[in-house]
Protein backbone atom coordinates (compact mmCIF):
# COMPACT_ATOMS: atom_id res chain seq x y z
CA UNK A 1 0.00 0.00 0.00
CA UNK A 2 1.54 3.53 -1.23
CA UNK A 3 2.06 6.21 1.32
CA UNK A 4 -0.55 9.57 0.67
CA UNK A 5 1.20 12.23 -0.85
CA UNK A 6 1.90 14.87 1.47
CA UNK A 7 -0.66 17.87 1.50
CA UNK A 8 1.31 20.83 -0.11
CA UNK A 9 -0.64 23.68 1.64
CA UNK A 10 0.40 22.29 5.09
CA UNK A 11 4.31 21.98 3.78
CA UNK A 12 4.03 25.43 2.74
CA UNK A 13 2.00 26.92 5.80
CA UNK A 14 4.82 24.72 8.16
CA UNK A 15 7.50 26.08 6.45
CA UNK A 16 6.22 29.61 6.79
CA UNK A 17 5.63 29.22 10.76
CA UNK A 18 9.21 27.46 10.74
CA UNK A 19 10.79 30.36 9.39
CA UNK A 20 9.05 32.86 10.89
CA UNK A 21 9.98 31.34 14.76
CA UNK A 22 13.58 31.48 13.03
CA UNK A 23 13.21 35.15 12.36
CA UNK A 24 11.78 35.80 16.29
CA UNK A 25 14.74 34.10 17.44
CA UNK A 26 16.91 36.28 15.20
CA UNK A 27 15.59 39.43 16.04
CA UNK A 28 15.67 38.12 20.00
CA UNK A 29 19.34 37.73 19.67
CA UNK A 30 20.00 40.74 17.94
CA UNK A 31 18.30 42.51 20.55
CA UNK A 32 19.30 41.16 23.53
CA UNK A 33 22.98 41.78 21.67
CA UNK A 34 22.49 45.52 21.47
CA UNK A 35 20.00 45.92 24.50
CA UNK A 36 22.97 44.36 26.54
CA UNK A 37 24.96 47.53 26.27
CA UNK A 38 23.96 49.63 28.92
CA UNK A 39 24.47 53.10 27.10
CA UNK A 40 22.12 52.49 24.51
CA UNK A 41 18.15 52.76 25.18
CA UNK A 42 15.71 50.92 22.48
CA UNK A 43 13.42 54.39 21.44
CA UNK A 44 10.84 54.93 18.91
CA UNK A 45 11.25 57.83 16.72
CA UNK A 46 8.66 60.50 16.83
CA UNK A 47 8.60 63.92 14.78
CA UNK A 48 5.67 66.26 16.10
CA UNK A 49 5.88 70.41 15.00
CA UNK A 50 9.12 69.42 13.88
CA UNK A 51 10.50 68.59 16.58
CA UNK A 52 12.04 65.17 16.77
CA UNK A 53 11.84 62.83 19.55
CA UNK A 54 12.89 59.74 20.89
CA UNK A 55 10.54 57.80 23.17
CA UNK A 56 11.08 54.59 25.28
CA UNK A 57 11.49 53.66 28.88
CA UNK A 58 13.93 53.04 31.81
CA UNK A 59 14.19 51.60 35.31
CA UNK A 60 12.97 53.68 38.05
CA UNK A 61 16.34 53.25 39.63
CA UNK A 62 17.95 54.17 35.98
CA UNK A 63 15.43 57.79 36.08
CA UNK A 64 16.73 58.66 39.72
CA UNK A 65 20.44 58.20 39.31
CA UNK A 66 21.22 59.35 35.47
CA UNK A 67 18.34 62.37 35.55
CA UNK A 68 18.97 65.83 36.97
CA UNK A 69 16.90 68.69 37.10
CA UNK A 70 16.50 71.05 34.64
CA UNK A 71 17.80 74.27 36.91
CA UNK A 72 20.74 72.50 36.69
CA UNK A 73 21.49 73.03 33.16
CA UNK A 74 24.44 74.77 32.41
CA UNK A 75 23.05 77.66 30.60
CA UNK A 76 21.61 78.46 34.04
CA UNK A 77 24.61 77.68 36.19
CA UNK A 78 25.44 81.16 36.62
CA UNK A 79 22.01 81.51 38.87
CA UNK A 80 21.52 77.89 39.76
CA UNK A 81 21.21 77.77 44.18
CA UNK A 82 22.40 73.69 44.62
CA UNK A 83 20.73 73.97 48.19
CA UNK A 84 17.18 74.09 46.24
CA UNK A 85 17.95 72.61 42.98
CA UNK A 86 16.29 75.73 42.08
CA UNK A 87 17.43 78.83 39.86
CA UNK A 88 17.26 81.85 41.97
CA UNK A 89 15.06 84.12 39.73
CA UNK A 90 16.58 88.49 39.20
CA UNK A 91 16.75 90.66 36.38
CA UNK A 92 19.67 88.49 34.90
CA UNK A 93 18.36 85.16 34.65
CA UNK A 94 14.54 85.77 33.93
CA UNK A 95 15.06 85.36 30.64
CA UNK A 96 16.01 81.80 30.47
CA UNK A 97 13.88 80.28 33.20
CA UNK A 98 12.22 77.66 31.83
CA UNK A 99 10.93 75.46 35.28
CA UNK A 100 8.56 76.59 37.71
CA UNK A 101 10.19 76.18 41.25
CA UNK A 102 10.43 73.11 42.69
CA UNK A 103 7.91 72.10 45.78
CA UNK A 104 10.16 69.88 47.99
CA UNK A 105 7.55 69.96 50.43
CA UNK A 106 5.81 67.59 47.60
CA UNK A 107 8.24 65.04 47.63
CA UNK A 108 6.74 62.86 50.90
CA UNK A 109 3.59 62.63 49.36
CA UNK A 110 4.92 61.50 45.78
CA UNK A 111 7.28 58.94 47.61
CA UNK A 112 4.63 57.43 50.09
CA UNK A 113 2.24 57.36 46.57
CA UNK A 114 4.80 55.01 44.91
CA UNK A 115 5.64 53.13 47.79
CA UNK A 116 2.27 52.05 49.77
CA UNK A 117 -0.34 52.65 46.84
CA UNK A 118 -0.65 49.48 44.89
CA UNK A 119 -1.24 50.32 41.66
CA UNK A 120 0.41 53.52 41.37
CA UNK A 121 1.60 55.02 37.78
CA UNK A 122 3.38 58.08 36.61
CA UNK A 123 2.72 59.44 33.39
CA UNK A 124 6.34 59.32 30.90
CA UNK A 125 8.39 61.83 31.26
CA UNK A 126 10.03 64.55 29.10
CA UNK A 127 13.80 64.68 29.13
CA UNK A 128 16.74 66.95 27.37
CA UNK A 129 19.56 64.95 26.13
CA UNK A 130 22.77 67.53 26.46
CA UNK A 131 26.37 67.32 25.86
CA UNK A 132 29.52 69.21 27.20
CA UNK A 133 30.22 71.21 23.46
CA UNK A 134 26.87 73.16 23.54
CA UNK A 135 28.55 75.89 26.11
CA UNK A 136 31.76 75.86 24.14
CA UNK A 137 30.98 77.87 21.10
CA UNK A 138 34.81 77.15 20.22
CA UNK A 139 33.84 73.59 20.23
CA UNK A 140 34.25 71.60 16.68
CA UNK A 141 30.48 70.81 16.53
CA UNK A 142 29.74 74.64 16.02
CA UNK A 143 30.68 76.18 12.37
CA UNK A 144 32.08 80.05 12.34
CA UNK A 145 28.71 81.37 12.49
CA UNK A 146 27.48 79.93 15.80
CA UNK A 147 25.47 77.10 14.17
CA UNK A 148 25.12 73.50 15.21
CA UNK A 149 26.53 71.10 13.03
CA UNK A 150 25.21 67.94 14.91
CA UNK A 151 22.32 67.45 17.32
CA UNK A 152 22.86 66.38 20.81
CA UNK A 153 21.07 62.47 20.80
CA UNK A 154 22.82 60.54 18.76
CA UNK A 155 20.25 57.63 17.61
CA UNK A 156 21.17 54.51 15.42
CA UNK A 157 18.72 53.01 13.54
CA UNK A 158 17.62 50.04 13.39
CA UNK A 159 15.51 49.23 10.29
CA UNK A 160 14.77 50.62 7.06
CA UNK A 161 13.01 53.76 7.28
CA UNK A 162 14.54 54.91 10.85
CA UNK A 163 11.75 55.08 12.71
CA UNK A 164 13.23 52.38 15.54
CA UNK A 165 17.03 52.14 16.82
CA UNK A 166 19.34 52.80 19.56
CA UNK A 167 19.80 56.08 21.46
CA UNK A 168 23.19 56.78 23.12
CA UNK A 169 23.08 57.67 26.47
CA UNK A 170 26.27 57.43 27.57
CA UNK A 171 27.35 59.13 30.86
CA UNK A 172 30.65 59.78 28.79
CA UNK A 173 28.56 61.64 26.48
CA UNK A 174 26.04 63.21 27.56
CA UNK A 175 24.00 64.79 30.61
CA UNK A 176 19.89 64.37 30.92
CA UNK A 177 17.58 66.84 32.42
CA UNK A 178 13.64 66.62 33.08
CA UNK A 179 11.77 69.42 31.37
CA UNK A 180 8.87 67.94 32.27
CA UNK A 181 8.62 65.44 35.14
CA UNK A 182 10.73 67.37 37.55
CA UNK A 183 8.67 66.66 40.51
CA UNK A 184 8.26 63.23 39.17
CA UNK A 185 11.90 62.88 39.74
CA UNK A 186 12.22 64.35 42.97
CA UNK A 187 9.19 61.57 43.89
CA UNK A 188 11.59 59.08 42.24
CA UNK A 189 14.82 59.88 44.10
CA UNK A 190 13.43 60.00 47.03
CA UNK A 191 11.76 56.55 46.96
CA UNK A 192 15.37 55.16 45.71
CA UNK A 193 17.26 57.10 48.88
CA UNK A 194 14.30 55.91 51.10
CA UNK A 195 15.23 52.11 49.98
CA UNK A 196 18.65 52.60 50.21
CA UNK A 197 19.04 54.20 53.69
CA UNK A 198 15.68 53.30 55.37
CA UNK A 199 14.67 56.79 55.80
CA UNK A 200 13.45 59.80 54.27
CA UNK A 201 13.94 63.57 55.36
CA UNK A 202 10.56 65.51 54.90
CA UNK A 203 11.38 69.21 53.40
CA UNK A 204 9.57 72.55 53.18
CA UNK A 205 9.05 74.13 49.69
CA UNK A 206 12.35 75.11 49.29
CA UNK A 207 14.04 72.04 50.72
CA UNK A 208 14.94 73.33 54.35
CA UNK A 209 14.31 70.28 56.32
CA UNK A 210 11.36 69.88 58.39
CA UNK A 211 10.96 67.87 61.67
CA UNK A 212 10.16 64.29 61.07
CA UNK A 213 11.57 61.52 58.67
CA UNK A 214 9.69 59.18 56.99
CA UNK A 215 10.81 55.62 57.69
CA UNK A 216 10.54 52.01 55.74
CA UNK A 217 9.66 51.02 59.25
CA UNK A 218 6.56 53.44 59.56
CA UNK A 219 5.51 52.61 55.91
CA UNK A 220 5.61 48.80 56.47
CA UNK A 221 3.52 49.12 59.43
CA UNK A 222 1.06 51.78 58.51
CA UNK A 223 0.13 50.07 54.92
CA UNK A 224 0.88 46.56 55.41
CA UNK A 225 3.80 46.91 53.17
CA UNK A 226 5.53 43.49 51.53
CA UNK A 227 9.29 44.71 52.03
CA UNK A 228 10.30 42.81 49.19
CA UNK A 229 7.70 43.98 46.84
CA UNK A 230 9.35 47.46 47.81
CA UNK A 231 12.91 46.49 47.02
CA UNK A 232 11.81 45.34 43.53
CA UNK A 233 10.51 49.05 42.97
CA UNK A 234 13.30 50.72 41.60
CA UNK A 235 12.89 47.85 38.94
CA UNK A 236 9.85 49.22 37.14
CA UNK A 237 10.07 51.16 34.28
CA UNK A 238 8.73 54.62 33.19
CA UNK A 239 7.56 56.15 30.33
CA UNK A 240 9.82 58.34 29.15
CA UNK A 241 10.45 61.24 25.60
CA UNK A 242 13.91 61.66 24.63
CA UNK A 243 14.07 65.56 22.74
CA UNK A 244 17.89 67.36 22.15
CA UNK A 245 19.27 70.01 23.32
CA UNK A 246 20.56 71.40 20.48
CA UNK A 247 19.89 70.37 16.71
CA UNK A 248 21.51 70.41 13.87
CA UNK A 249 21.79 73.50 12.49
CA UNK A 250 20.38 75.67 15.33
CA UNK A 251 22.17 78.41 16.97
CA UNK A 252 22.76 78.28 20.92
CA UNK A 253 20.02 81.61 21.17
CA UNK A 254 17.73 79.28 18.59
CA UNK A 255 17.83 75.81 20.45
CA UNK A 256 17.20 77.60 24.43
CA UNK A 257 14.20 79.35 22.59
CA UNK A 258 12.89 76.32 21.15
CA UNK A 259 13.43 74.01 24.46
CA UNK A 260 12.06 76.76 26.34
CA UNK A 261 8.87 77.15 23.96
CA UNK A 262 7.75 73.45 24.82
CA UNK A 263 7.99 73.66 28.33
CA UNK A 264 5.73 76.29 28.12
CA UNK A 265 3.44 74.59 25.49
CA UNK A 266 3.70 70.95 27.82
CA UNK A 267 2.69 72.50 30.79
CA UNK A 268 -0.46 74.45 29.05
CA UNK A 269 -1.95 72.19 27.22
CA UNK A 270 -2.09 69.89 30.81
CA UNK A 271 -4.80 71.83 32.40
CA UNK A 272 -5.60 70.82 36.07
CA UNK A 273 -8.45 69.34 37.08
CA UNK A 274 -11.02 71.69 38.75
CA UNK A 275 -11.57 70.37 42.39
CA UNK A 276 -15.22 69.07 41.59
CA UNK A 277 -13.35 66.80 38.48
CA UNK A 278 -10.92 65.44 40.95
CA UNK A 279 -13.99 64.49 43.70
CA UNK A 280 -15.74 62.76 40.25
CA UNK A 281 -12.77 61.01 39.45
CA UNK A 282 -11.52 60.25 43.16
CA UNK A 283 -11.85 56.12 43.74
CA UNK A 284 -9.35 56.35 46.86
CA UNK A 285 -10.98 59.26 49.08
CA UNK A 286 -13.87 57.79 51.04
CA UNK A 287 -15.16 61.06 51.36
CA UNK A 288 -15.28 61.74 47.64
CA UNK A 289 -16.86 57.79 46.87
CA UNK A 290 -19.61 58.86 49.40
CA UNK A 291 -20.22 61.89 48.74
CA UNK A 292 -20.87 60.87 44.73
CA UNK A 293 -22.99 58.16 45.85
CA UNK A 294 -25.28 60.37 47.84
CA UNK A 295 -25.45 63.02 44.67
CA UNK A 296 -26.42 60.69 42.59
CA UNK A 297 -29.01 58.38 44.34
CA UNK A 298 -30.60 60.30 47.26
CA UNK A 299 -34.59 61.90 46.56
CA UNK A 300 -33.00 65.55 47.88
CA UNK A 301 -29.88 65.65 45.13
CA UNK A 302 -30.76 62.83 42.34
CA UNK A 303 -31.73 63.63 38.69
CA UNK A 304 -35.30 63.46 38.15
CA UNK A 305 -37.42 64.28 34.75
CA UNK A 306 -39.30 67.72 35.05
CA UNK A 307 -37.14 69.54 37.44
CA UNK A 308 -33.74 70.73 36.99
CA UNK A 309 -30.77 69.32 38.47
CA UNK A 310 -29.70 69.65 41.65
CA UNK A 311 -25.96 69.40 41.71
CA UNK A 312 -23.18 71.22 40.15
CA UNK A 313 -20.81 68.38 39.01
CA UNK A 314 -17.62 70.40 38.05
CA UNK A 315 -17.54 74.12 39.95
CA UNK A 316 -16.99 74.53 43.59
CA UNK A 317 -19.15 77.76 43.71
CA UNK A 318 -23.20 77.91 42.70
CA UNK A 319 -23.87 81.38 41.04
CA UNK A 320 -26.51 83.76 42.42
CA UNK A 321 -28.66 82.69 39.92
CA UNK A 322 -28.18 78.99 39.37
CA UNK A 323 -30.90 76.28 40.08
CA UNK A 324 -29.01 73.97 41.31
CA UNK A 325 -28.62 73.07 45.19
CA UNK A 326 -25.56 72.23 45.67
CA UNK A 327 -22.11 71.08 44.46
CA UNK A 328 -19.77 67.74 44.18
CA UNK A 329 -17.20 70.14 45.95
CA UNK A 330 -19.83 70.93 48.79
CA UNK A 331 -20.90 67.28 48.80
CA UNK A 332 -17.40 65.95 49.78
CA UNK A 333 -16.70 68.81 52.22
CA UNK A 334 -19.63 67.96 53.71
CA UNK A 335 -19.57 64.00 54.02
CA UNK A 336 -15.43 65.06 55.23
CA UNK A 337 -16.52 67.23 58.16
CA UNK A 338 -19.45 64.94 59.24
CA UNK A 339 -18.26 61.40 58.44
CA UNK A 340 -14.58 62.24 59.50
CA UNK A 341 -16.28 62.60 63.14
CA UNK A 342 -16.86 59.06 62.90
CA UNK A 343 -14.05 57.94 60.33
CA UNK A 344 -11.22 60.56 61.01
CA UNK A 345 -8.77 57.37 59.95
CA UNK A 346 -10.45 58.05 56.35
CA UNK A 347 -8.02 61.04 56.20
CA UNK A 348 -4.32 60.40 55.61
CA UNK A 349 -2.26 60.22 58.49
CA UNK A 350 0.01 63.44 57.10
CA UNK A 351 -1.26 66.67 54.91
CA UNK A 352 0.29 65.91 51.67
CA UNK A 353 -0.29 61.99 51.52
CA UNK A 354 -2.74 60.51 49.47
CA UNK A 355 -5.67 58.86 51.17
CA UNK A 356 -6.40 54.59 51.04
CA UNK A 357 -9.29 53.48 50.01
CA UNK A 358 -11.48 52.37 53.06
CA UNK A 359 -13.24 49.16 53.29
CA UNK A 360 -16.28 47.94 51.34
CA UNK A 361 -18.18 47.47 54.68
CA UNK A 362 -17.00 50.76 56.03
CA UNK A 363 -17.63 52.38 52.98
CA UNK A 364 -21.40 51.02 52.98
CA UNK A 365 -21.57 52.32 56.80
CA UNK A 366 -20.47 55.62 55.60
CA UNK A 367 -23.08 55.59 53.04
CA UNK A 368 -25.73 54.82 55.03
CA UNK A 369 -24.73 57.64 57.59
CA UNK A 370 -24.64 60.13 55.30
CA UNK A 371 -27.76 59.32 53.81
CA UNK A 372 -29.53 59.02 56.77
CA UNK A 373 -28.06 62.88 57.65
CA UNK A 374 -29.87 63.95 54.28
CA UNK A 375 -33.14 62.30 54.77
CA UNK A 376 -33.27 64.27 57.83
CA UNK A 377 -31.82 67.31 56.01
CA UNK A 378 -34.61 67.15 53.41
CA UNK A 379 -37.13 67.21 56.04
CA UNK A 380 -36.14 71.61 56.93
CA UNK A 381 -38.58 73.69 56.07
CA UNK A 382 -36.74 75.45 53.84
CA UNK A 383 -35.65 72.53 51.82
CA UNK A 384 -39.39 70.98 51.26
CA UNK A 385 -39.96 74.49 49.66
CA UNK A 386 -38.02 73.47 46.77
CA UNK A 387 -41.21 71.23 45.68
CA UNK A 388 -42.71 74.79 44.82
CA UNK A 389 -39.82 77.34 44.08
CA UNK A 390 -36.37 77.11 42.64
CA UNK A 391 -33.13 77.70 44.81
CA UNK A 392 -32.69 81.49 42.91
CA UNK A 393 -35.19 82.87 45.35
CA UNK A 394 -34.26 81.20 48.01
CA UNK A 395 -30.33 82.07 47.67
CA UNK A 396 -30.54 85.43 46.13
CA UNK A 397 -30.21 88.61 48.85
CA UNK A 398 -33.27 90.89 49.51
CA UNK A 399 -31.11 93.65 47.23
CA UNK A 400 -30.25 91.55 44.30
CA UNK A 401 -32.02 91.95 41.22
CA UNK A 402 -35.74 90.17 41.54
CA UNK A 403 -34.59 89.83 46.30
CA UNK A 404 -34.25 86.94 47.18
CA UNK A 405 -34.72 85.14 51.43
CA UNK A 406 -30.85 85.26 51.47
CA UNK A 407 -30.67 81.31 53.01
CA UNK A 408 -27.44 79.80 54.06
CA UNK A 409 -29.16 76.61 53.31
CA UNK A 410 -28.77 77.27 49.52
CA UNK A 411 -24.97 78.24 50.29
CA UNK A 412 -22.30 75.19 50.18
CA UNK A 413 -21.00 77.02 52.70
CA UNK A 414 -24.03 77.24 54.96
CA UNK A 415 -24.45 74.08 53.93
CA UNK A 416 -20.94 72.17 55.10
CA UNK A 417 -21.07 74.13 58.81
CA UNK A 418 -24.53 72.59 59.58
CA UNK A 419 -22.72 68.97 58.35
CA UNK A 420 -19.51 70.12 60.43
CA UNK A 421 -21.85 70.84 63.39
CA UNK A 422 -24.19 68.42 63.16
CA UNK A 423 -21.06 65.31 62.74
CA UNK A 424 -19.52 67.14 66.06
CA UNK A 425 -22.94 67.00 68.19
CA UNK A 426 -23.53 62.69 66.84
CA UNK A 427 -20.33 61.28 66.87
CA UNK A 428 -18.74 63.64 69.71
CA UNK A 429 -21.33 64.31 72.22
CA UNK A 430 -23.65 61.69 71.15
CA UNK A 431 -26.63 63.54 70.63
CA UNK A 432 -28.89 61.91 67.78
CA UNK A 433 -30.32 63.16 64.71
CA UNK A 434 -33.68 63.02 65.70
CA UNK A 435 -33.57 65.41 68.80
CA UNK A 436 -30.74 67.82 66.44
CA UNK A 437 -33.53 68.17 63.58
CA UNK A 438 -36.66 68.54 66.18
CA UNK A 439 -34.67 71.82 66.91
CA UNK A 440 -33.55 72.78 63.99
CA UNK A 441 -36.67 72.49 62.15
CA UNK A 442 -37.76 74.80 64.35
CA UNK A 443 -35.41 77.41 64.12
CA UNK A 444 -35.81 77.32 60.55
CA UNK A 445 -39.68 77.95 60.63
CA UNK A 446 -38.70 81.12 62.62
CA UNK A 447 -36.18 81.95 60.34
CA UNK A 448 -33.13 81.29 61.46
CA UNK A 449 -31.25 80.52 58.34
CA UNK A 450 -32.45 83.34 56.52
CA UNK A 451 -31.92 86.79 55.58
CA UNK A 452 -28.26 86.26 56.49
CA UNK A 453 -27.57 90.55 54.73
CA UNK A 454 -30.11 91.66 57.89
CA UNK A 455 -28.12 92.56 61.23
CA UNK A 456 -30.47 90.51 63.17
CA UNK A 457 -29.11 87.28 61.69
CA UNK A 458 -27.20 85.29 63.63
CA UNK A 459 -24.63 84.52 60.18
CA UNK A 460 -24.66 88.47 59.65
CA UNK A 461 -20.88 89.28 59.67
CA UNK A 462 -20.02 85.99 59.88
CA UNK A 463 -21.16 83.63 56.58
CA UNK A 464 -22.65 87.57 55.23
CA UNK A 465 -19.79 90.25 54.85
CA UNK A 466 -21.02 93.45 55.41
CA UNK A 467 -18.55 95.55 53.44
CA UNK A 468 -18.28 93.25 50.15
CA UNK A 469 -22.08 92.12 50.60
CA UNK A 470 -21.39 88.95 49.89
CA UNK A 471 -20.87 85.51 51.43
CA UNK A 472 -17.81 85.15 53.00
CA UNK A 473 -15.89 81.17 53.71
CA UNK A 474 -13.65 82.33 56.24
CA UNK A 475 -16.72 82.20 58.67
CA UNK A 476 -17.54 78.97 58.78
CA UNK A 477 -15.92 77.04 61.41
CA UNK A 478 -17.19 79.96 63.73
CA UNK A 479 -20.76 78.99 61.88
CA UNK A 480 -20.36 75.79 63.39
CA UNK A 481 -19.66 76.50 66.55
CA UNK A 482 -22.25 78.18 66.69
CA UNK A 483 -24.60 75.67 65.32
CA UNK A 484 -23.55 72.99 68.07
CA UNK A 485 -23.97 75.79 70.53
CA UNK A 486 -27.67 76.37 70.22
CA UNK A 487 -27.92 73.10 69.78
CA UNK A 488 -26.92 72.51 73.09
CA UNK A 489 -23.60 71.29 72.99
CA UNK A 490 -21.35 73.46 74.62
CA UNK A 491 -22.25 73.72 77.87
CA UNK A 492 -17.92 74.80 79.21
CA UNK A 493 -18.37 78.18 80.38
CA UNK A 494 -14.93 79.51 79.33
CA UNK A 495 -16.04 78.18 76.13
CA UNK A 496 -19.04 79.87 75.86
CA UNK A 497 -17.17 83.46 76.80
CA UNK A 498 -14.75 82.75 73.77
CA UNK A 499 -17.76 81.65 71.64
CA UNK A 500 -18.92 85.33 72.53
CA UNK A 501 -16.44 87.15 72.40
CA UNK A 502 -15.71 85.50 68.31
CA UNK A 503 -19.44 85.99 67.70
CA UNK A 504 -18.74 90.33 68.76
CA UNK A 505 -15.48 90.38 66.73
CA UNK A 506 -17.22 89.04 63.64
CA UNK A 507 -19.57 91.89 64.27
CA UNK A 508 -17.27 94.36 64.18
CA UNK A 509 -16.19 96.83 61.10
CA UNK A 510 -13.60 99.33 61.03
CA UNK A 511 -13.61 99.40 64.99
CA UNK A 512 -17.71 100.09 65.03
CA UNK A 513 -19.35 96.72 66.91
CA UNK A 514 -23.22 96.13 65.03
CA UNK A 515 -25.37 94.78 67.57
CA UNK A 516 -28.84 92.63 66.79
CA UNK A 517 -30.81 95.79 66.62
CA UNK A 518 -28.78 97.11 63.75
CA UNK A 519 -27.25 99.97 66.29
CA UNK A 520 -23.68 100.43 67.18
CA UNK A 521 -22.56 99.10 70.57
CA UNK A 522 -19.88 98.32 72.47
CA UNK A 523 -18.25 94.93 71.82
CA UNK A 524 -19.27 93.29 75.27
CA UNK A 525 -23.21 93.96 74.69
CA UNK A 526 -23.00 91.74 71.77
CA UNK A 527 -24.66 88.55 73.61
CA UNK A 528 -24.75 84.78 72.64
CA UNK A 529 -28.03 83.66 71.17
CA UNK A 530 -30.73 82.07 73.05
CA UNK A 531 -29.86 78.18 73.40
CA UNK A 532 -32.93 75.88 71.10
Amino acid sequence: MKESASDPTADIAREYLERETKDKQVLALLLEKFLGKKDRILVQKTEMGGTEAYVGSVSLEWFAGRVHFASGLPLLQKKYNPETDNVEIDADSIDEIQQRPLDWSRQAALVQYLAARKNHKFPPVLVVINQLWVDNLKAAEWDGEGIALKSTTDFTPLDKDGKVGLLNVSEEDVTIYALDGQHRLMGVQGLIELLKTGKLQRYKKDKTADDSVITINELTNQYQLDPADLQSLPKERIGIEFICAVAAGETRTEARRRVRSIFVHVNLMAAPLTKGQLAQLNEDDGFSIVARKIAVTHPLLEQQQNRNPRVNWNSATVATNSTVLTTLQALQDMSERYLGQKFPHWKPSDKGLIPMRPEDEELEQGIREFKQLFDYLASLPSYKLLEDENTPALRRFSFEKEGGEGNMLFRPVGQVALSQAIGILVFKKGFSLADIFKKLRKFDQQGGFSGMEYPQSLWYGILYDPNKKRVQVVGRDLAAKLLIYILGGIQDQMERAELRKALANSRTIENKTIGFDGKFVEPKQVGLPLVL
